[in-house]
């Protein structure tokens, strides 16, 4: 029995080492665009000691538009509760980019909308599906990340920005 205990005991601990080690992590040096054309650090988001959430998607992809429109509804009042922003960055081909400001338009979302190539962004972020989301604290740090959409899953989100919102 004892060594069931140590045994589970290892277990947790290694697991808990890996998700520690997987929430302490920068936000990577790579560039993306304004829809305008303007260059964007991503690294600089992180500077000013907002909340942010930063969300992978592409203007083919059913359930990133579906997790952006679920967001957007309860967006406002993230912004006004727990002063976060949200950056959604396109992964569209250079193409399909020019078809992102009337899709966001049309959608009414208020987020600030990058375009960054796929390959670099997957490269950087280290993520092979969209949706991809991540949560930064105030100091810049990946502290959360979630891959994919269920319904649902803003509000486990949501939990996760108030959570770092009661830390200031």
């Amino acid at each position: 029995m004892d060594l069931l205990k140590s045994l589970l005991l290892l277990i947790f601990l290694g697991c808990t080492s890996i998700i520690v080690a997987q929430q302490k992590q920068s936000l990577p040096n790579v560039t993306a665009k304004t829809l305008d054309g303007q260059t964007i650090n991503i690294q600089d988001l992180g500077t000013d000691g907002k909340i942010r959430v930063i969300s992978f998607w592409a203007t083919w992809c059913s359930p990133c538009k579906k997790e952006l429109d679920a967001i957007a509804d309860l967006y406002p009042d993230w912004v006004e509760e727990y002063d976060m922003e949200l950056v959604a960055i396109t992964i569209d081909t250079r193409r399909a980019v020019s078809q992102v400001p009337s899709l966001v338009e049309t959608k009414g979302w208020e987020y600030k909308i990058l375009s960054g190539t796929e390959q670099d962004m997957q490269s950087a972020f280290n993520f092979q599906t969209i949706p991809q989301t991540y949560l930064i604290d105030q100091n810049g740090e990946i502290v959360y990340t979630h891959n994919g959409y269920l319904p649902g899953d803003e509000e486990e989100l949501e939990e996760k920005i108030a959570a770092l919102a009661r830390k200031k």
